[in-house]
């Protein structure tokens, strides 16, 4: 076999990882300590409550707060300790991490004041990582990279976490942090305060408690935008579907500082645009009218097997490092850029010696360029993992749902505004499978209780999943766009 199968055969097993969830503003409000095993609540402006995977579906009177499952005990990770150069923060340094910076001036006189935008492992030098050897070295000094907003300003720094010392690095000379994930909550029911906005709503007798609004990247656009971090917010009416986004409320754009919360301007130019009807929009098993073929049962389709192999053929050693098949690499969940695979290797079979193949790898920027100069999108960019975070934006793989009964499931651990770390269960699973299967499960994240995949499932696998999986709350995969 030659090194490039090998290496389709090594991305085939990481990437069908079933990997994270893509979700623009699947946002949550964090808690302030760590709880792996509570559902956090919050409650909008509006006074509804929503689970903390979909608020901002919670918008204006909508949304009911949800009882989780029962869970199995899932680990605390407070006690983990990193073990290879390239692990990521574990929840210890986090915290120290805070501390560290909340004592720092001119942070310590009003640490309150801080925001944590991120905060992640500062890696070490690649000449560094590839020359340790584990059982022989030590590991190289742990430190931490922080992109941090105080009163208006931006700050990048080098926190040490054994030396507690913070060394400032130059800022950007444009530009600004992605979205955290409390802003990208709270923006989306900022343009309900706006009594312009609500009268714009009126005339289109479109009801309050079906309008979601989502924070959209503006990207740049001349010097009028210098000097603010500003937002623009688009809605939908979610009347009679899940699959809002073809319900757009067409023309009706609001400017928000996101600093502020503050709407500066809301523009109307659709007020003659329909809204589109609801009909045969919801893709739901179930609530679109079956065509012909799937109606007298012609497309009938065989579920996978979800059973494991005779042997797990891969081997996850100390919480982050793969072994397959003489391939062996490291593999963690990052907020920014979701999954990184780093040191990929493959064992040479003639020398036994371990050749390089990939240092580092994972998902680039997804940047969707609409090329409408129209008012409502000339400006929309969705740079994906800038603007809002792959990783951030990812929900729980669901086991048996989206991952076999054999796969291995990682955690991340993550930073709130606040700087406390909080953890994201089964963020990552790693199973072996053959090409070909099927590897996707899609929704459009606000609603609730919607779970599409490809192809349609027969009633009877629906039913054995749900009875059969351990966590059936439905926490889902990927927007569509």
């Amino acid at each position: 076999m030659d090194l490039s199968t090998c290496l389709l055969r090594l991305l085939t097993l990481a990437l069908g990882a079933a990997l994270v969830v893509l979700v623009v503003c699947s946002a949550i409000r964090l808690p302030g300590s760590i709880d792996t095993t509570k559902t956090a609540l919050f409650v909008d402006g509006a006074g509804g409550s929503c689970t903390r995977f979909l608020p901002w579906a919670c918008s204006q009177g909508r949304g009911q707060p949800r009882s989780k499952p029962s869970m199995p005990p899932r680990p605390s990770h407070e006690s983990d300790v990193p073990r290879h150069p390239l692990d990521p923060l574990t929840v210890a340094e986090v915290n120290r991490a805070r501390e560290v910076l909340r004592a720092h001036l001119p942070f310590s006189s009003a640490p309150s004041s801080l925001v944590v935008h991120s905060l992640d492992l500062d890696e070490p030098d690649k000449s560094v990582v590839r020359r340790w050897r584990k059982g022989a070295d030590p590991l190289p000094p742990r430190g931490a990279i922080a992109i941090v907003r105080f009163r208006g300003e931006s700050h990048v720094l080098v926190v040490d976490l054994a030396e507690g010392t913070v060394t400032p690095l130059p800022a950007p000379a444009s530009g600004y942090p992605m979205m955290s994930i409390d802003e990208q909550s709270i923006l989306c029911f900022a343009p309900f305060k706006d009594a312009a906005f609500i009268a714009s709503l009126r005339r289109r007798g479109v009801r309050m408690s079906d309008v979601t609004c989502l924070p959209l990247s503006l990207g740049w656009y001349g010097p009028a935008e210098e000097n603010r971090r500003l937002i623009k917010s688009q809605c939908f009416s979610t009347e009679g579907t899940a699959n809002f986004y073809m319900r757009p409320i067409e023309g009706l754009t609001v400017l928000i500082d996101m600093d502020t919360r503050e709407v500066l301007h809301v523009s109307d130019r659709g007020a003659g645009i329909p809204i589109p009807a609801a009909a045969n929009t919801d893709y739901r098993h179930g609530y679109s009218k079956p065509t012909a073929e799937q109606e007298f049962g012609f497309q009938k389709v065989r579920a996978p097997s979800m059973e494991p192999p005779d042997w797990p053929g891969f081997e996850l050693v100390d919480g982050h490092t793969v072994q397959w098949g003489g391939w062996e690499f490291h593999l963690k969940a990052d907020a920014r850029a979701g999954m990184v695979v780093s040191r990929a290797r493959v064992q040479d079979p003639a020398t036994g010696e371990h050749r390089e193949v990939l240092y580092k790898g994972m998902p680039s920027e997804l940047f969707v360029p609409y090329m409408d100069p129209t008012e409502a999108w000339y400006f929309k960019t969705y740079m994906d993992a800038g603007e809002y975070g792959f990783g951030l934006q990812a929900m729980p793989l669901v086991p048996l749902n989206d991952c076999p009964r054999h796969a291995r499931y990682l955690d991340a651990v993550f930073v709130a505004a606040n700087g406390r770390p909080y953890v994201r269960e089964n963020m990552i699973c790693v199973f072996e499978r053959y090409a070909g299967d099927i590897a996707w499960r899609h929704s459009e994240s606000p609603i609730t209780g919607l779970d599409v995949s490809a192809p349609p499932y027969p009633d009877s696998f629906v039913a054995w999943r749900l009875d059969d999986t351990v966590d059936v709350a439905r926490h889902f995969a990927t927007r569509g766009r």
